[in-house]
C-alpha cells in the first residue's frame, strides 16, 4: 500500500519501522532528505554511515535510525540523471529494490520513502515517482506500507497522474 504524503520525512507524526535516506555513494552526510535525516538523528548516524564506508549507486544499506521516529534508516543510493542512455532507470529501479530486500530481510512493516534521485541528481520527477510506484506495488511489497514523503506540494499531481494511469 502507498500513501503519498507532503511533509519533512525527518520529522514523522507517526514513527515507521524505517526511513529510507537518498544517500550517496560514499555515505557522507550531504543536503536535501541526507543532510535533513542526518541532523535530526543526530550525530551517530554519521558515525553508523562512516562504519560502513560506501556502497555503490543502485545498492542500499541500513543502520539504526537513533533519533529518528523509527528503529532503522535504509540508505539507498539512486543515480545522477545524465541523459537517460547511462542505465540511470535500472539503477534506480536497483535501488529501490534494494530498499525492499531489506525491508523483507530486517521484517519491516512501515517505510517512509523520498522520491530517489529526483532532487539534486535531477531524475525527472515523474519517471522517478512510477519507478517507485512499480517497485512498491509488485506483490511481493504490498504487505509493506510505503509512505511517500515529499517535500513539495506538486508531487501529488504526479502521483495522482501515476495511479490514473494505472487504473487504465
Amino acid at each position: 500500500m502507498i500513501e503519498v504524503k507532503i511533509g519533512d520525512i525527518s520529522r514523522l507524526d507517526v514513527p515507521v519501522d524505517a526511513i529510507v535516506n537518498a544517500a550517496n555513494s560514499a555515505l557522507i552526510p550531504g543536503g536535501g532528505v541526507d543532510g535533513a535525516l542526518n541532523r535530526a538523528a543526530g550525530p551517530k548516524l554519521k558515525q553508523a554511515m562512516a562504519s560502513i564506508g560506501g556502497t555503490p549507486t543502485g545498492t542500499a544499506v541500513i543502520t539504526p535510525a537513533f533519533e529518528l521516529p523509527a528503529n532503522y534508516v535504509i540508505h539507498a543510493v539512486g543515480p545522477r540523471y545524465i541523459d537517460g542512455k547511462h542505465k540511470e532507470e535500472a539503477l534506480l529501479y536497483s535501488a529501490y529494490e534494494a530498499v525492499y530486500r531489506l525491508a523483507h530481510e530486517y521484517k519491516l512493516h512501515t517505510i517512509a520513502v523520498p522520491v530517489l534521485s529526483a532532487g539534486i541528481y535531477g531524475y525527472p520527477k515523474e519517471g522517478a515517482a512510477r519507478i517507485l510506484c512499480e517497485v512498491a506495488d509488485r506483490r511481493e511489497n504490498q504487505e509493506i506500507t510505503t509512505q511517500v514523503i515529499a517535500f513539495e506540494e506538486s508531487w501529488l499531481a504526479i502521483f495522482d497522474k501515476i495511479r490514473q494511469s494505472d487504473s487504465k
